[in-house]
């Protein structure tokens, strides 16, 4: 069979785009390997009408209503490679020796996080860990906050994260934000810590303080961190897609209506998103699976 669209990835903003595709009667193919980003929180925040739901809930609920369309097929693989075949389209290998072929390819498997070397923060991470205060922040209210510095952030972002209890900024042994800053962050009651960090310490998965390099434990119950990304699969970049630095990591290129720089290829989600979540991860699929219906239709 030639699918009309083959979505690789099928977390928020894969499953969103399959799913207006599947309603405009498509044949569409999602493959899928499992491992989502936020698989790592217990909880999803701040989604419309799912606030406190898990995310992997969320997915195999969306992944079952998506099903029930007849047009959709679903496969647990990973995709090796894809490659322009001579009718304009796709032939796309699995990681199970599979072979499928497609019009249109839809690019939505996500980034990876690259958390910073320091001990304790991996086990953490989607727990006491923490990346987005919109996400999680609620959880932590009034408690003692923690944010690492990160250099290509914002230099005042301590002052958003203070708005959901007393933060300390950890400069981990770097130069930090200019003095105009600092005193912003001074008036606010942010306390800059400059040492470098040794461990994040804490039962389990719990923090209970940042341990530094000159011994002392600065208590700490979240710790917000802003990791480095990356592309979660090369299979853009052995497509050729371009890609544009990003704060946090490359983000593949498209355009406005969300096709990449080479024709049939489009892209949805963290991996076309500087800044993103669940929820405009979703509305990024939603509009890509407009727009790849709209390609087919109309030949563009």
């Amino acid at each position: 069979m030639r699918y009309d669209v083959l979505v690789v990835g099928g977390s928020f903003a894969g499953l969103s785009a399959a799913m207006q595709l599947a309603r405009a009667r498509r044949k569409v193919c999602v493959v899928d390997a499992g491992a989502p980003r936020n698989r790592f929180a217990a909880a999803s925040h701040g989604f419309f009408g799912q606030d406190g739901t898990p995310p992997l809930k969320m997915v195999a609920d969306a992944r079952d209503k998506l099903l029930a369309y007849p047009t959709v097929v679903f496969v647990k693989a990973g995709v090796t490679a894809a490659n322009a075949d001579d009718e304009g389209g796709f032939t796309v290998s699995l990681d199970n020796g599979e072979q499928l072929s497609t019009r249109k390819l839809l690019l939505s498997y996500g980034v990876q996080d690259g958390l910073p070397d320091i001990r304790g923060i991996g086990e953490r991470w989607g727990k006491s860990v923490l990346h987005c205060p919109y996400c999680h922040g609620y959880e932590f209210g009034d408690r003692q906050l923690g944010l690492l510095f990160h250099a290509g952030g914002p230099p005042d972002h301590a002052l958003l994260i203070a708005e959901w209890g007393p933060t300390t900024l950890f400069l981990n042994g770097g130069r930090g934000p200019d003095a105009e800053v600092r005193a912003r962050l001074q008036a606010r009651g942010v306390t800059v810590e400059p040492g470098r960090i040794v461990a994040l310490e804490g039962a389990a998965t719990d923090l209970a303080g940042v341990r530094l390099e000159d011994g002392r434990l600065v208590p700490v119950e979240a710790l917000f961190v802003a990791p480095h990304t990356r592309p979660a699969s090369p299979l853009a970049e052995h497509l050729g897609c371009a890609f544009d630095d990003g704060p946090m990591g490359q983000v593949l290129r498209v355009d406005a209506m969300k096709m990449s720089t080479v024709p049939g290829v489009y892209a949805a989600g963290d991996l076309a998103m500087a800044f993103s979540n669940a929820t405009l991860a979703s509305a990024d699929g939603l509009m890509a699976g407009v727009s790849i219906h709209r390609s087919l239709v109309f030949g563009v």
